[in-house]
């Protein structure tokens, strides 16, 4: 299916979205294989992007149709001594990928970073996701293979809290 990207909407998910948001977070964890990792409802989000404004929702539409959506918040840099922006997940529906939509969604976000004075913008990509590391590539953005990510789940959390 080749879409015109001029037919691209973006826009602010609302709270009529959060069905649609759970939806297509569980595509996004079928295609990266961690379906089974998703413990997100309608309810957190619903309470950590609409009520808390813990992380920012975009959708992607084409003719009113949702084939999409963009997570995002802000981080800082210390070094900076500015914010920037991470972006959590981009996902566009396989049968509107090619089409430009991706580099839509990069643009926007850079726009945005640009107004608010961010600096930077950051996200991570499985290492075996060769056609998403050849598209950002092409975007002009690098690896930082130098750093290596770190985590702390629930259960450390809670270990460490009560410490």
């Amino acid at each position: 299916m080749r879409e015109n990207k001029n037919n691209l909407v973006i826009r602010n998910a609302k709270e009529e979205d959060v069905s649609t948001l759970l939806s297509l977070i569980k595509e996004i964890a079928e295609y990266e294989k961690m379906s089974d990792q998703v413990i997100a409802t309608e309810e957190t989000l619903m309470e950590s992007i609409f009520k808390n404004n813990r992380a920012n929702a975009l959708i992607l539409e084409v003719d009113n149709k949702e084939i999409g959506y963009c997570i995002y918040f802000y981080n800082f840099s210390t070094f900076i001594g500015r914010s920037g922006i991470y972006i959590e997940d981009i996902f566009i529906k396989k049968e509107y990928r090619g089409n430009g939509f991706g580099s839509e969604i990069f643009k926007f976000l850079a726009r945005k970073a640009k107004e608010e004075g961010c600096k930077r913008i950051e996200w991570s990509c499985l290492d075996w996701n060769e056609p998403s590391i050849k598209f950002y590539k092409s975007l002009g953005a690098v690896p930082m293979d130098e750093w290596t990510v770190y985590r702390l789940t629930e259960k450390e959390i809670i270990k460490l809290s009560e410490i």
